[in-house]
């Protein structure tokens, strides 16, 4: 059973992994290890990152902040989700970037929270919950 209730986007974990003493991560640390997730997307992302720089010491440091979050895989739901935000975005003509559309869906068929530091962006996507860590106080605390 999944009971995280904060899914991070990619840019958050970059934050945390280049500020390991600043805001995200302090938020991060202040919150048990369950109420955070990343999505298989977010991963994937980070993934290919740290794959495109080729750093060794980088590739340790991003290596040891995922090994505390869990990874929670793209379903059928959250597939759903996509199509209904894609349809209603295409048909407002906001539409938003492929990656963070998949995210965006993802977050918002587990009813999450999505951390990011592109609030203005996923914005437009209705009914998804939104918090950025990098400019004001976390609210669920």
């Amino acid at each position: 059973m999944i009971t995280a209730r904060y899914m991070l986007d990619t840019n958050i974990i970059s934050d945390v992994v280049r500020n390991p003493m600043g805001r995200a991560a302090d938020v991060m640390h202040g919150l048990n290890r369950d109420d955070i997730c990343l999505s298989s997307i977010v991963l994937s992302e980070i993934l290919f990152g740290i794959q495109r720089k080729g750093f060794e010491r980088l590739t340790r440091l991003v290596e040891g902040v995922l090994e505390r979050i869990a990874v929670i895989a793209y379903d059928d739901l959250a597939g759903r989700h996509y199509a209904e935000i894609r349809t209603a975005l295409e048909k407002q003509g906001t539409p938003i970037g492929a990656t963070d559309l998949f995210i965006a869906a993802h977050a918002l068929s587990l009813d999450m929270v999505l951390v990011t530091n592109n609030t203005r962006e996923f914005a437009r996507v209705p009914g998804l919950k939104l918090e950025n860590w990098l400019e004001t106080a976390h609210k669920g605390q």
